[in-house]
């Protein structure tokens, strides 16, 4: 832009335009808050150097994974996210049999990449976490790792940690939990725009499938307020709804396989 700058994205609408004068203004007070809270952006160059060397060579490093682990790249399987996400680090997928459903949550597995022993784990606990700033992201790892081989990308072999929960159709209740490592591969990216359009189209690439996990999690959600849970957002969105209630599904489910199964004290 010649004389304005964007300063962020809205759903369903063109970017947020700001003029200079208010761009540098934001500009200067994020450095402010950068050196009142000690962030830095840099990554030292033996942190970017070993990031860069985790994405080569990608679809080879996968094919040797596939013996030690599940095989899921012919399931259905799609990321939702804010229409300026960089990387995308969780995925669903669902069907509806006889007496079950049957929910897949997929999580990027960055352990594979990152471990105790390199540059870029000792950085990332030093930083502890990503910061977001309107239009402005601070990886905790690099860019070149988190928005690649990390990242759910459509229509690319990916590392994954699945959740796999078979819940009463009646109940919700779990039947079954199984967590284990994956290789996905994500069918499509979508804003919760496009997954909102999804719901309503019929003919749209995804629509059982989203109309399916929209079921499911608006159902989850009624349970919660039935039992008390404090909701926060009530008029949250079904796009919104439907990661919302999946994730905590999968949290609830990962929770009760360390205390049940392998005798870990952990809290939903």
């Amino acid at each position: 832009m010649s004389d304005q700058a964007a300063a962020g994205t809205t759903e369903g609408q063109g970017p947020v335009e700001i003029d200079e004068e208010l761009a540098r203004h934001l500009e200067n007070k994020r450095e402010e808050l950068f050196e009142k809270f000690g962030i830095h952006e840099e990554f030292p160059d033996a942190v970017l150097e070993e990031a860069e060397a985790r994405t080569e060579d990608v679809a080879s490093e996968i094919d040797d994974e596939l013996d030690d682990r599940q095989d899921l790249r012919e399931l259905t399987t799609w990321t939702t996210d804010p229409v300026d996400a960089r990387d995308f680090d969780d995925a669903l997928s669902i069907e509806k049999r006889e007496e079950e459903f049957v929910l897949w949550v997929h999580i990027a597995d960055v352990t594979h990449y990152v471990h105790p022993d390199s540059e870029m784990w000792t950085e990332a606990v030093e930083r502890a976490n990503t910061v977001y700033l309107p239009d402005h992201t601070v990886h905790m790892l690099p860019a070149t790792l988190a928005e690649t081989v990390c990242s759910l990308v459509p229509d690319e072999d990916r590392l994954g940690h699945t959740v796999e929960m078979h819940l009463d159709r009646e109940t919700l209740s779990f039947e079954s939990i199984d967590i284990y490592k994956s290789v996905i591969r994500s069918d499509e990216r979508l804003t919760y725009t496009q997954a909102e359009r999804r719901l309503d189209d019929p003919e749209s690439a995804l629509h059982e499938e989203s109309s399916l996990v929209f079921e499911l999690a608006d159902r989850l959600h009624e349970q919660r307020k039935e039992d008390g849970s404090l909701v926060l957002n009530p008029r949250r969105d079904r796009a919104h709804t439907i990661i919302e209630e999946c994730m905590l599904k999968a949290n609830k489910a990962v929770t009760h396989e360390l205390m049940w199964n392998r005798g870990v004290e952990a809290t939903s």
